[in-house]
């Protein structure tokens, strides 16, 4: 089902950050004021067709009636499988001696997903994992919560988030699960060599199957009044204390 980005702004936007798009459609009697020269000017600089469609039809494919005559449609993203990153991340970790894996358990926020991604791509993470139903998948808030690191980093969608972490443990991985319940603290947890990192969901954390399918789990240390953190502000944390050990260890 094809993605529709809504608005001049966002279109802007979409433009702005890198999201692959097929067409930028503008309704027949949209009035083509600065914002519009602007979308006209981006979408040539980036060889974007731009299509005119009739007002009817624009209403007709506009999910949230907020079109303001322009739409743009996006490409799907290309996933790649969970053994084309478990092969990279191998390749990499024979290498330079660690890798990391970032696990994504049911997370729902597109935004979440793309501030992970981010991170990931930051510190060198050879990819993410994400389950292909009940879960956030890469979207046009995802391209702009990442600010594009999306198209740098590769990810996979799989059916089974503990499969994939048997199957990384079976490649010399271990698993370390992010999780405010933990006993350990992160600071002493050994995060050296090949680590797939999980992160649970929004809402319930890491679900009970796979945090019994992690060799360990792990908390932030906290000192304030604050139940925890977001779980994308915890994720580049936990990539980045993973950074540094690795870093240490070279």
């Amino acid at each position: 089902m094809a993605e529709y980005i809504e608005g001049k702004r966002a279109v802007i936007e979409a433009l702005r950050s890198g999201v692959p798009l097929r067409n930028v459609l503008l309704s027949d009697n949209v009035q083509h004021d600065g914002l519009i020269k602007d979308i006209l000017r981006k979408a040539k600089q980036r060889d974007i067709s731009v299509r005119e469609i009739s007002r009817k039809r624009m209403d007709s494919i506009s999910e949230r009636g907020s079109h303001q005559g322009v739409m743009a449609e996006a490409k799907p993203y290309s996933y790649v499988s969970g053994g084309e990153i478990l092969a990279a991340a191998s390749t990499h970790a024979e290498e330079v001696g660690n890798a990391l894996i970032v696990v994504c358990d049911h997370i729902t926020d597109a935004g979440n997903l793309g501030a992970i991604a981010r991170s990931a791509e930051s510190v060198g993470a050879s990819g993410l994992v994400i389950p292909n139903k009940r879960s956030a998948h890469v979207s046009a808030a995802t391209y702009k919560s990442s600010a594009g690191a999306v198209s740098h980093i590769p990810i996979a969608q799989v059916a089974n988030i503990s499969n994939f972490i048997e199957r990384a443990k079976e490649d010399g991985f271990w698993a370390i699960a992010a999780t405010e319940h933990a006993d350990c603290i992160l600071w002493d947890a050994d995060l050296k060599g090949r680590i797939v990192l999980v992160m649970g969901s929004e809402h319930d954390g890491v679900s009970r199957l796979v945090l019994e399918t992690c060799d360990i789990a792990a908390a932030l240390p906290q000192e304030g009044c604050v139940a925890s953190l977001n779980v994308a502000q915890a994720s580049t944390v936990f990539m980045y204390e993973w950074l540094r050990q690795n870093v240490q260890n070279a």
